[in-house]
């Protein structure tokens, strides 16, 4: 680092000119960022936010087939509610904007007031707010669930609806449904520095493992010493499985996603295990996506997802897509 209150801009100025022609600022602000090229008339506009420090959340999924724009906040802070207008009103094509983001305090806040001032200059927004850490909410308490890796799914179905020129009822509507079917939970092996702090925001001893942290290190479930892969996957692939439910015959779409600081080599390990656990459980796999998709600084750890799929769901989950964190080919 320079200056760790430099961080964030000179990160985003860093991404911005990595990708030219993908990646465009607005308004003046490196932390409004859209979609470059021209806009699609009448294509539903989709737009999301949150802190730094987890990407390729948020704004790693802008470009074809996912996302249209985000606002960015600090590490671990939502945007602001201007920053998230400036955005709508350079995404609108017309259709309306839909907002996809996790449950968190300050984003539904600045999120709610960013759509309302929107609604005052005649853009219609609708909302959905992703929230499945298995960990974080008791079964029947879903709505107090924290967003995480699993708003990856969220953003792919959603963008490759809205791609197609649905409406954006119909595009709410499926995002409301994947958000529905998908189920996470993560472990963390250790924990990570906001640079402006300067130090760490939680303590793990060198043989612990926290199960259930979430990605801005808030409490999990279970800590204790360190246990090996497959004894990890079948603790949280228990827990996924009988959240939803998940049953027989079910097919599912997999993320396995490290945290920061987690060679994709164990992640495979895990996977590994985990797809042994779903054929025993005759739930078959419909795609496995490995790497990482929602981190947390320099976190070392995982997190499993699970989504249920459907005909619709798996259509669209299957569509090409092209971003600067992520490209598809029509699977």
């Amino acid at each position: 680092m320079n200056d760790p209150r430099l961080f964030v801009d000179e990160m985003l100025e860093g991404i911005v000119v990595a990708h030219p022609g993908q990646l465009i600022s607005v308004a003046g602000d490196l932390r409004c960022i859209v979609r470059g090229g021209d806009k699609t008339a009448g294509k539903v506009g989709i737009a999301t936010g949150g802190g730094s420090g987890h990407l390729p959340l948020f704004l790693g999924y802008i470009g074809k087939g996912m996302l249209d724009g985000c606002a960015v906040g600090g590490v671990f802070q939502s945007p602001s509610a201007d920053q998230m207008l400036e955005v709508t009103r350079a995404i609108d094509s017309g259709a309306g904007v839909l907002y996809i983001y996790g449950n968190y305090g300050g984003d539904i806040m600045n999120f709610d007031m960013a759509a309302e001032l929107a609604d005052m200059e005649g853009i219609k927004v609708e909302q959905v707010v992703a929230g499945e850490d298995v960990a974080s909410a008791p079964k029947g308490e879903e709505g107090k669930r924290r967003g995480v890796a699993g708003i990856f799914f969220v953003y792919k179905i959603a963008g490759a609806l809205a791609g197609e020129g649905a409406s954006l009822a119909a595009v709410k509507k499926v995002a409301e449904k994947v958000s529905a079917g998908v189920r996470t939970m993560g472990v963390a092996l250790s924990p990570c520095i906001v640079p402006e702090v300067g130090r760490p925001s939680f303590q793990l001893g060198e043989n612990e493992m926290e199960i259930g942290m979430g990605i801005h290190g808030e409490p999990g479930i279970h800590r204790g010493p360190l246990q090996t892969a497959d004894e990890i996957v079948t603790q949280i692939t228990g827990r996924l499985l009988e959240d939803l439910p998940f049953r027989k015959g079910d097919e599912v779409a997999i993320l396995l996603n490290g945290l920061g600081a987690t060679p994709k080599e164990e992640l495979y390990i895990l996977g590994r295990k985990l797809h042994r656990i779903l054929k025993e459980k005759q739930i078959t796999v419909f795609h496995t996506y490995v790497g990482e998709f929602a981190t947390s600084m320099e976190m070392a750890g995982a997190s499993i997802s699970l989504l249920r799929l459907d005909d619709e769901l798996r259509r669209l989950l299957a569509q090409p897509a092209d971003t600067p964190f992520f490209t598809q080919f029509q699977l």
